[in-house]
């Protein structure tokens, strides 16, 4: 059995025994263990299904434990923590001998963030480790936003999921890595690289499609439906090459006047890219539950975090 509870005690009591349990954050739901522990962190990846060499994010309650865990703070990488944290930005950081392989894929640099969701913060000062928490969802498929999403997903496979409500954000923390004294975007996230831009001076984006990962995020197929999905610019000129019928539409601001209502969804009526970010997932997840034949997505304004919603939408098309 899978239970759904807000009881912070439970969590705690179950991390510390080495058990694996859904947590939640602002941007999605965590599958959450002792970081510090590789048996524990080894049972996430096969929760999930995930790939050894695909490495895991680091969740800290405060910046002060950093230090405990990494070699060395980059100046520029102080300056977007002091900034961002908490919230939505993790960072490459070196990591040192307290940090399993395991946790990194066997590379030198460990993902660290301090989130900002007032539920894992006070879970999190409970425990005297960090946590490893990738989405709380079988590896490659739609993230979670929702404690119900997760039980859905990952049903039998977990005891406890701490439901902190719908996640704010919707969308993965921007993962920031550094050459030298400027910040690389390996993970476009709910930081825009602009707003990472004016705070560090300059800013590079290298999350090319790669099979062996520097960070979460960079495989060509993630983030997919089960059903086949379709990215385009025009929902009109593609569905004139495909039958209507089991056909449903993740539009941008417009419903699609010749398809059925109840087979699309929209993110947001108002053209607002936040809001768009905030109901993706939750599209998706929807429209995947109606095991339509296609679901043609429409993209989003590539600007702000529209990169982030067209990045997940480009990975969730590449599963056909």
């Amino acid at each position: 059995m899978t239970y759904i509870g807000k009881d912070i005690e439970t969590a705690v009591a179950l991390l510390e025994n080495n058990k694996v349990i859904a947590i939640p954050t602002e941007t999605v739901y965590g599958l959450a263990g002792n970081a510090l522990n590789p048996c524990v962190v080894n049972k996430i990846y096969e929760i999930k299904k995930r790939p050894l060499t695909n490495p895991l994010i680091i969740h800290l309650h405060d910046t002060i434990h950093i230090n405990k865990y990494v070699k060395n703070i980059p100046a520029i990488a102080k300056k977007l923590a002091e900034h961002f944290w908490p919230g939505a930005l993790t960072l490459l950081l070196p990591k040192n001998h307290l940090i399993p392989d395991i946790v990194t894929a066997g590379l030198p640099h460990v993902a660290i963030r301090i989130p900002s969701h007032p539920t894992t913060i006070k879970l999190l000062r409970q425990l005297d480790f960090p946590l490893a928490a990738p989405s709380a969802n079988p590896f490659g498929y739609i993230s979670p936003t929702t404690a119900e999403h997760v039980k859905k997903q990952l049903f039998g496979k977990i005891f406890y999921i701490l439901d902190g409500g719908p996640c704010t954000l919707g969308l993965e923390s921007t993962i920031v890595g550094f050459d030298n004294d400027t910040p690389v975007i390996y993970r476009v996230g709910s930081i825009s690289p602009e707003a990472i831009k004016k705070i560090a001076g300059k800013v590079e984006i290298n999350n090319k499609h790669t099979a062996r990962p520097i960070s979460s995020g960079m495989l060509p197929s993630h983030y997919a439906p089960h059903t086949p999905l379709y990215l385009t610019n025009n929902v009109d000129e593609l569905l004139k090459t495909v039958s209507r019928s089991g056909t449903g539409i993740l539009a941008f601001k417009n419903l699609c006047p010749v398809i059925v209502e109840k087979n699309q969804e929209v993110l947001s009526a108002s053209g607002n890219l936040d809001e768009a970010a905030h109901n993706l997932y939750k599209a998706l997840h929807q429209l995947d539950s109606l095991k339509l034949d296609r679901i043609i997505a429409e993209r989003v304004p590539n600007v702000g975090i529209g990169i982030a919603i067209n990045d997940r939408l480009e990975r969730a098309a590449n599963k056909k």
